[in-house]
């Protein structure tokens, strides 16, 4: 049996006890909600142009789409900041980073390495996290679920 270091036991408690309060969840929530809440922002304040790069990309009814991608993502993270409909809004928003590394990514991609690096995979991989294990300790979620049992 492998056993580890002494040292490593005060850090393994601290771990456990912030992922029992969702910290890294939260985090991960925090930063993803206020950074899609800013670009989707950006995105309704432009609009115009937002149209014109889902045309240039080839995304059918663009005028229709950047509208819809832009609310997605300014009330998606919005409501990732404070954890409500934390499964359904990183579903959401797996859907738009799908749509923009099949798009904007993999046709001029150079090789994997290109599209695996890129910020929209991580994205991706972070909204699908969330999908699939929720907000977390610290979010209404949690506290809305769990009185519901």
């Amino acid at each position: 049996m492998i056993t580890l270091p002494a040292f490593t036991k005060p850090f393994l408690r601290v771990a456990d006890a912030a992922q029992r309060a969702g910290l890294g969840v939260l985090i991960l929530r925090l930063v993803l909600g206020y950074s899609f809440f800013r670009t989707g922002m950006g995105k309704l304040q432009n609009l115009d142009r937002i149209i014109g790069y889902f045309d240039s990309l080839g995304i059918p009814a663009a005028s229709i789409q950047a509208p819809m991608v832009a609310t997605i993502e300014c009330v998606g993270g919005l409501l990732l900041l404070v954890g409500l409909g934390t499964r359904v809004v990183a579903g959401l928003l797996t859907g738009v980073m799908a749509v923009a590394l099949a798009t904007a990514i993999i046709p001029d991609a150079e090789g994997f390495h290109s599209i695996i690096s890129s910020i929209e995979a991580a994205y991706l991989a972070a909204f699908v996290y969330l999908a699939v294990n929720g907000g977390g300790a610290a979010s209404i979620d949690h506290r809305l679920w769990r009185r519901a049992e």
